[in-house]
């Protein structure tokens, strides 16, 4: 029986887990711990290993010979893959897979909810009435079929977003190196350029990678339609944070909702009650009232994280029985 580590696993994950285990008659061993050099469990006895983390593994490359030894492959339960020296993992001989399509309506679903929640002005309307203020001064709304809404990365998560936005009579522009023309009777697609001049809400939707990290700064920001609106639900690097935090101040980016943000692992899914955040850019972006910040959770559904643990299993199985994965990174 094949015997399988799964670390920084989560209470809502585990009745997936045990269906999986017990169906496919194999052993997972669970670890809450984070996969680090530090916190390296004992791999003698096992044969596969899943992870879920968004800081990086901090492995050198006789740490991942190491790990080789005892090991054949890393499969992680996220799309992004970024936490892993993959360079460095793939010369000690392991193979890497990711889960590039766990439940792309997950997250596509968070960005719409974000969109409507930033014209529908809701968070400046909650703050007020926490307040006893009931007045409505200020806080027009926009209906969301009179904005244009550009989407940059337009892959299964834009793809899926551009449809449901399509299906409410939105005018959606799109921005990808590699245009999926099946889109195109749901999407119009312009250069980045184009797009950000364009857009009066603009939602990211891109992998993480080094053309992508700061995809966003100063000179986007000043592309950008006075009081735009914006979404992250991608990855925190994409956008350069001290950059993002002077546009919100002088008014050029009107409101964002970032369900991710840079340096996000030292506080997201983290209980820092009585210790507060210590990222000043975070703490930042906390006290600002045109913005929403959710801690990336839009993966976070029932479907997306069952799918997250079979299929990062699937392929662990695959790899172990000598088959190849066609999620192999």
């Amino acid at each position: 029986m094949n015997k399988i580590l799964m670390t920084s696993v989560r209470s809502d994950e585990e009745q997936a887990i045990r269906h999986y285990a017990e169906k496919n008659n194999v052993e997972i061993v669970i670890s809450r711990d984070d996969f680090h050099p530090e916190t390296l469990p004992d791999l003698t006895e096992i044969d596969g290993l899943v992870i879920q983390q968004t800081a990086k593994i901090g492995g050198d490359q006789q740490f991942y010979h190491h790990i080789a030894k005892q090991i054949t492959q890393i499969a992680t339960r996220t799309a992004g893959y970024d936490m892993i020296e993959v360079d460095l993992a793939k010369k000690a001989g392991l193979k890497i897979t990711n889960v590039p399509a766990y439940s792309p309506r997950s997250v596509a679903e968070m960005a719409l909810m974000q969109i409507l929640r930033l014209l529908r002005h809701t968070p400046e309307f909650d703050k007020r009435i926490a307040n006893n203020d009931f007045r409505w001064t200020g806080l027009q709304a926009r209906e969301i079929h009179s904005v244009t809404i550009g989407i940059v990365g337009v892959g299964r998560i834009g793809g899926t977003l551009a449809k449901l936005l399509n299906s409410i009579d939105v005018n959606v522009l799109g921005y990808d190196t590699d245009r999926d023309a099946s889109l195109c009777d749901v999407i119009t697609y312009v250069t980045k350029d184009e797009l950000l001049a364009q857009s009066d809400v603009i939602s990211l939707h891109v992998d993480l990678n080094e053309i992508s990290i700061h995809l966003l700064s100063e000179a986007d920001f000043l592309k950008m339609k006075k009081g735009v609106l914006l979404i992250n639900a991608s990855r925190g690097p994409v956008i350069n944070t001290s950059d993002l935090i002077t546009f919100l101040e002088n008014g050029q980016v009107g409101a964002v909702a970032l369900d991710t943000v840079e340096n996000e692992s030292c506080v997201f899914n983290h209980d820092l009650h009585g210790q507060g955040v210590q990222d000043a850019r975070i703490q930042k972006l906390l006290s600002m009232s045109n913005v929403i910040i959710t801690p990336h959770v839009g993966f976070f559904t029932n479907i997306a994280v069952k799918n997250m643990v079979d299929i990062s299993l699937d392929d662990t199985l695959m790899i172990l029985n000598g088959q190849s994965s066609p999620h192999e990174v």
